[in-house]
This record gives structure tokens, C-alpha cells and sequence, in this order.
């Protein structure tokens, strides 16, 4: 059984596969407390992992992304490669890179929240990301590349923090601009599906 806040048919919004079709599986519950945190991933139900399948085998997706909440307190190998062979589809996943990640994941999103507030000293521990995704908020950027998980082919995406304010989200939008132009090792991320208006 795992907890499952929800299951939804959409685009990737953000990073490397940005448009593309996806099923998103978000799971309940996270073990880091960040104060930016803009997602409800508090509630759900439980789920047999055969009712999940039913669930994503409804829609015709290339991708599955596994996402949070922090889907790594409920996931393993097996459940992976039972959703791949049930599917025939890939599997994402976002995650903060605290926990390990199964090895049968097709593309691993570290979105890493070291030192950040509510995060305390949450250390990566994901031994392999294919894109790394930071949400900017003015920290220092240069430990980022210094990560272990972060190699050569590592994708780097820097990502404005959404707030409600519309004044400060435009603030933190410009910010993010400038510091992905002055420093071309980044690239913009966007939150496509907000300005899009769908889930």
C-alpha cells in the first residue's frame, strides 16, 4: 500500500522535459519541512499497487513521474519495474535527493534543498541525477556544481521561487533571468503549467 495524494494526466511543467505528456503520480508526505514549498501533498489514500497501474494505464503517456511530497519514502526497484512492465511506459522522478533512488528509474530530477529553511542540512544522497533543478532564492549557487551526484552531463536548471504575490513573484522571475545570463552553465526553468493554468 502507498499513500497517494494524486494521480493526473498533464505536461511536464518544468526542466529538461518541459511539454511533454505525462502521468503524474504525486505521493503524501515529505521528510523535509520547506518553507517555500508550493505544493498540497499533505492528504491521500492508500493504494495497492495494482489500483495505481489501472490508474496511469488510463491515459497514453510516454512518461510516468513519480513526484511529491517526497516519493522516495515510498517507492523501491520492484514497484519501478512492475510500473514499467505494466505500462510499457518511462519512469521519472522528482525528488530532493535526500534518500537513494531505485536504479531502474529511467530520469532522476534532484531539486536538492541543502541548508535552506526547513530543510536544515539535508545532504544529497541520490547517487545519480540526470538534471539537477534548484529554486532560486538568491543563495549562493556555486556549491551546486560541486555536489557528488552532479557530473559532466548533469543538466543544470535554475528555476524562479513562485510566491502568490504577483509583485515579488515578478521580482524573483528577473532575478533568475540575470543569474542565469551571467552565468550560462544554468539554464531557465519555467513553471510552464502556472502560466498555462493547468494542473
Amino acid at each position: 500500500m502507498k499513500k497517494i495524494c494524486e494521480i493526473f494526466y498533464s505536461l511536464q511543467g518544468e526542466g529538461h522535459h518541459s511539454g511533454y505528456p505525462s502521468v503524474f503520480i504525486r505521493f503524501s508526505g515529505c521528510n523535509l519541512a520547506c518553507s517555500f514549498c508550493d505544493t498540497h501533498h499533505e492528504d491521500g489514500v492508500f493504494m495497492e499497487d495494482d489500483a495505481i497501474i489501472r490508474a496511469v494505464n488510463l491515459y497514453s503517456a510516454d512518461w510516468i513521474v513519480l513526484t511529491g511530497g517526497e516519493p522516495t519514502l515510498w517507492i523501491d526497484d520492484d514497484f519501478v519495474s512492475l510500473l514499467k512492465r505494466a505500462t510499457g511506459k518511462k519512469v521519472a522522478i522528482e525528488t530532493n535527493g535526500t534518500r537513494p533512488v531505485p536504479e531502474s528509474v529511467d530520469w532522476v530530477t534532484v531539486s536538492p534543498k541543502c541548508d535552506m529553511e526547513g530543510a536544515g542540512r539535508a545532504l544529497v544522497a541520490a547517487s545519480r541525477v540526470d538534471e539537477l533543478k534548484v529554486v532560486d532564492l538568491g543563495q549562493d549557487l556555486e556549491r551546486y556544481f560541486t555536489l557528488p551526484c552532479v557530473g559532466e552531463k548533469t543538466l543544470m536548471y535554475l528555476q524562479p521561487c513562485y510566491v502568490e504575490d504577483e509583485e515579488e513573484f515578478r521580482r524573483n522571475r528577473l532575478r533568475t533571468v540575470k543569474r542565469v545570463l551571467a552565468d550560462p552553465r544554468w539554464t531557465l526553468s519555467v513553471q510552464l503549467h502556472r502560466y498555462l493554468q493547468i494542473p
